[in-house]
């Protein structure tokens, strides 16, 4: 009886082995006040042989996790709680026998409204970037998943062109280079990417030489992407709908500006502003997210320059595409539609990067981030 329990045993764990192969967790942050509120983070799992979603479920309740992040071990998830006032980053574990998450503990985001999160590839330390204030803090994250009390911190000062958007300072992302050495922090407000070292042993940000890479005033740098090969990188500028690509040298952390095309089609004339920015894990694509026109552009990368060649606008189905997230194998494309109050797949043609409506859709109230967990 006995070896028969254990042979029934064995046969399970192998099934849930090829299950976990043949799907994804996804987790969704969301903005929980006013219209259509939704209760926190929520999960999903994708099937990555056909793209669908599984209904969402609620990982964790808490108020405006809008951006996430997951620990490259895949064991915790670190949420920023957005408002208007004094911010803060939480920590989550993430159950392995459920997928949900349970609170650790929270700390301050060291200034307003943060609004985007990122761990260093080494899985040392969370970094956050609070708009509002227009600053970001280095938070130490100790073995056990736990926020440590803040380590770094920088206050960025200046203003721009734009009086509506750009009285002061607003970072707007910040991301650590694939080395680990410097810390990039995209500022809306005084259209700059703010470089700067990184000690990831310490927990320390300290100012750079070059301090900084401009781009065109009142241009508004949000979102910030490398490339794979860690040669170039990718800023998605917000209010002038732009897509810049940079050269990178890594040794100084400089930031050499090659081109800038539009996000938008010719003749477009309505109101847009720009969000998101991915690169495809093979490198050959680039992806950036228009709300007003409510469409993901699409670019193909030259291997040898890092430069972009237009390939299409994907409309179907997008409204408001604040986010949007590829999978780990490049085969599909999700996306955040926050006035949609949906998130919807896509497929990746891998010749030509162009996407593809799947027919998949979840309902979720006020979509804001998508974050895969680590592949099993």
């Amino acid at each position: 009886m006995g070896m028969k329990t254990s042979f029934a045993a064995a046969c399970l764990l192998v099934a849930c082995s090829m299950v976990s192969a043949e799907s994804i967790s996804v987790y969704i942050g969301t903005y929980t006040g006013g219209r259509n509120a939704g209760k926190g983070i929520y999960r999903s799992a994708l099937d990555l042989k056909t793209g669908a979603l599984s209904d969402p479920v609620l990982a964790a309740e808490a108020r405006n996790p809008s951006f996430l992040e997951i620990h490259p071990t895949g064991k915790f998830l670190y949420a920023v709680s957005e408002s208007s006032g004094a911010g803060s980053v939480s920590a989550y574990r993430i159950e392995s026998g459920t997928g949900n998450l349970t609170l650790l503990n929270q700390r301050p985001s060291g200034g307003s409204g943060p609004c985007h999160v990122s761990v260093d590839h080494a899985g040392r330390n969370v970094l956050v970037a609070n708009y509002g204030s227009g600053s970001a803090s280095v938070i130490p994250i100790r073995p056990d998943g736990r926020l440590a009390e803040p380590t770094g911190f920088v206050q960025h000062e200046g203003s721009s062109v734009n009086p509506k958007r750009q009285k002061g300072p607003h970072a707007h992302s910040i991301n650590a280079s694939p080395d680990d050495r410097f810390a990039f922090v995209a500022d809306l407000g005084i259209d700059k990417i703010m470089i700067y070292r990184l000690d990831v042993e310490k927990g320390t940000i300290v100012a750079n030489d070059p301090a900084c890479a401009k781009v065109a005033p009142g241009a508004g740098p949000r979102h910030f992407a490398f490339h794979p090969n860690g040669k170039y990188a990718y800023l998605i500028n917000e209010l002038h709908c732009t897509m810049t690509a940079f050269a990178y040298n890594s040794a100084s952390g400089a930031l050499t500006e090659m081109q800038t095309l539009t996000t938008l089609p010719k003749g477009f004339d309505g109101s847009n502003s720009c969000a998101e920015v991915r690169v495809h894990p093979s490198g050959e694509f680039l992806y950036g997210s228009n709300r007003g026109h409510d469409s993901i552009v699409v670019y193909r990368i030259d291997a040898d320059r890092g430069t972009l060649t237009f390939v299409e606008h994907e409309r179907a189905g997008i409204k408001t595409p604040r986010n949007f997230n590829i999978d780990p194998t490049g085969v599909f494309c999700l996306v955040a539609n926050q006035n949609g109050d949906s998130v919807v797949v896509f497929r990746i043609d891998p010749r030509t990067g162009a996407l593809t409506p799947t027919g998949y859709k979840i309902s979720v109230s006020r979509p804001v981030c998508i974050r895969f967990a680590a592949r099993p």
